[in-house]
């Protein structure tokens, strides 16, 4: 089984910087990709920002220049460096992984979610 755990959400004010985490653990064979999804209440979750195992990064138009994820594949974690952030950013972030899992002897390509760890940003 294949679970995610994130931290670093809270609260902060307009023009600080909150770092989120989120480690991955259990039978991982390997990793295809990991990012991060926010979702406010009464809109669909979208995708913030993502890094492939070859390093192809992917950052949202609306936090481009503000905001880094980055992928550490030996620790099988990723990060969001939240920097300059505004009170549009508010929401619930979740770590988002693509991975082979190991079961029994056989591998399956699985997508798995975080929790969920709550930003909340006071203008």
């Amino acid at each position: 089984q294949v679970t995610l755990v994130e931290s670093g959400g809270g609260l902060a004010q307009a023009g600080e910087s909150l770092n989120l985490s989120c480690e991955a653990s259990g039978t991982i064979v390997n990793i295809n990709a990991m990012g991060w999804y926010r979702q406010v209440p009464g809109k669909q979750r979208e995708l913030v920002g993502s890094e492939t195992v070859t390093h192809i990064a992917y950052v949202a138009d609306s936090v481009k220049g503000r905001f880094t994820v980055s992928m550490d594949k030996a620790k099988k974690s990723v990060y969001l460096q939240m920097n300059d952030l505004k009170s549009e950013d508010t929401g619930m972030y979740f770590c988002n992984a693509d991975v082979l899992a190991e079961y029994g002897g056989k591998v399956k390509q699985e997508e798995h979610w975080g929790q969920g760890t709550q930003v909340t940003v006071s203008s």
